[in-house]
């Protein structure tokens, strides 16, 4: 395995949780030059029967491919709660892993969880594709290259009705197992790239809601987080409202506008506006990007020595810490500390 991996050859993954987005992830990695998916794992039979067409090995439960010496990596698409002892089997068996989002709703297991990869040699990544986006990644160069002064206030916008038609025991729907559901399935997204842009944040004050539907966990989500250099993230999420997706940084110098033209599970592309002291505002339209597919490719060349992974693990936990945050928030009603 170690030669293979060393020569550049493609990577062996298990996805694990072959649900909506399972085999979506199946779908993107479908001819992928770095990962070929060699197995698939769901307690559901008719979800492995899915797959089947694409994958070739199908099984019931995880140790069967955590025991399997030519899996190189594993993809966990599973419900949040699972994902910490996950990784954490999954390191203790050799096992690289890339994990969808959120990596854990809680600070300190999103910890444990690292530290076992990182006490392992092992390679982290996580389904945070929205860095991926060529609009985002056009955003992020503008402002290290300092073209916008300096970033004052993030704001993010990503919401969607696609749960309307989930069953009401779906775990999604469930504030156990899904708490804060729209931040957990959208706006975390979001809180990754104020990261990314803005650095630690340090104070929360969440509002959520069920205004439009029975969700157990929320339909309506507003969050108010402070960074340590002072700067601002204003995010929303909702949960019952057709599709909407929006980005927008304002600095000193200037401004910039990502609007989505679809959901990024079908993206239609990216239009971006662009306002810099001095110029004509210009407007410019990025084609659609399988970013999802790029995402786990980068992880699968750090997992083969070829570059760095571009999320670094201390930004995976600073997540984690501020969704717990949120979700203090939400439920308090009062400002709450990253911790």
């Amino acid at each position: 395995m170690l030669l293979r991996l060393l020569t550049g050859g493609v990577i062996n993954a298990a996805v694990v949780g072959l649900g909506w987005w399972g085999r979506k992830v199946v779908r993107d990695l479908d001819g992928s030059q770095y990962v070929r998916v060699a197995a698939g794992v769901d307690i559901d039979a008719a979800s492995r029967d899915a797959v089947r067409p694409l994958v070739d090995d199908v099984y019931p439960d995880l140790d069967a491919v955590l025991d399997d010496d030519s899996i190189d990596a594993v993809i966990l698409c599973t419900p949040h709660k699972f994902h910490t002892d996950q990784i954490i089997a999954a390191a203790v068996s050799g096992k690289h892993v890339f994990c969808e989002k959120p990596l854990s709703t809680s600070g300190a297991d999103a910890q444990r969880a690292v530290d076992a990869i990182v006490a392992a040699g092992l390679q982290l990544g996580i389904g945070h594709e929205r860095r991926f986006e060529p609009a985002i990644v056009a955003l992020r160069r503008a402002i290290l290259e300092g073209e916008l002064g300096t970033p004052l206030v993030f704001e993010g916008n990503f919401s969607q009705d696609k749960f309307l038609d989930l069953p009401p025991d779906n775990w999604r729907l469930s504030a156990v197992e899904a708490p804060v559901g729209p931040l957990s399935a959208t706006g975390i997204h979001l809180v990754d790239l104020a990261i990314s842009i803005l650095g630690r944040p340090t104070e929360v004050w969440a509002r959520l809601s069920t205004q439009a539907t029975n969700f157990a966990n929320g339909d309506t989500l507003a969050v108010t987080l402070a960074f340590e250099k002072g700067q601002t993230a204003l995010i929303t999420a909702i949960l019952a409202t057709p599709f909407v997706g929006r980005v927008t940084v304002l600095g000193s110098d200037g401004w910039v506008e990502i609007r989505d033209r679809n959901h990024p599970e079908q993206s239609e592309g990216w239009d971006v506006t662009r306002q810099v002291r001095g110029e004509p505002a210009s407007s410019t339209f990025f084609a659609p990007h399988a970013s999802v597919r790029e995402n786990i490719e980068s992880f699968a060349m750090a997992v083969a020595g070829q570059s760095v992974y571009p999320v670094p693990l201390e930004e995976m936990v600073a997540n984690a810490r501020t969704f717990e945050a949120i979700t203090r928030s939400a439920l308090s009603g009062v400002v709450e500390v990253v911790r």
